[in-house]
């Protein structure tokens, strides 16, 4: 068994889509539309076979974002990349192109070297090795 795919709601599909694109690498189906329901989404790709699906709809309501103030529900994603030196590397770009750093790259308790970040919609993205 292996987890199909998982969604989020966001506030800007497009640029959401656009930030797991450049910098994860995710490969973008055809937007969907459903014009009844005022939704719509895509599916995001990667190289492992997982899927993110993003979505968007009006009538959600506002993410609070805080990484301080833990929530119930999903807590972040995680993307694995080959080294210690991808880690520091995607994270220098990252916070070049003015993202929010929430966590600098270390190692954790449990053996990960990671850092952590917050996307456009302020969801939480550990890049770990």
């Amino acid at each position: 068994m292996k987890i199909e795919h998982i969604a989020i709601w966001v506030k800007d599909l497009e640029k959401t889509r656009e930030f797991y694109q450049k910098y994860f690498g995710a490969v973008s189906n055809k937007k969907y539309h459903n014009p009844v329901k005022n939704f719509e989404s895509y599916f995001l790709s990667f190289d492992s076979g997982s899927r993110l699906e993003i979505m968007t709809r009006p009538d959600i309501k506002e993410n609070t974002g805080s990484y301080d103030s833990q929530q119930f529900g999903i807590v972040h994603l995680a993307f694995a990349v080959k080294t210690k030196e991808n880690v520091n590397e995607l994270t220098e770009v990252l916070r070049k192109d003015g993202y929010t750093i929430a966590g600098e790259p270390r190692t954790t308790g449990d053996g990960y070297y990671e850092s952590v970040i917050l996307d456009p919609e302020n969801n939480i993205v550990e890049i770990v090795a």
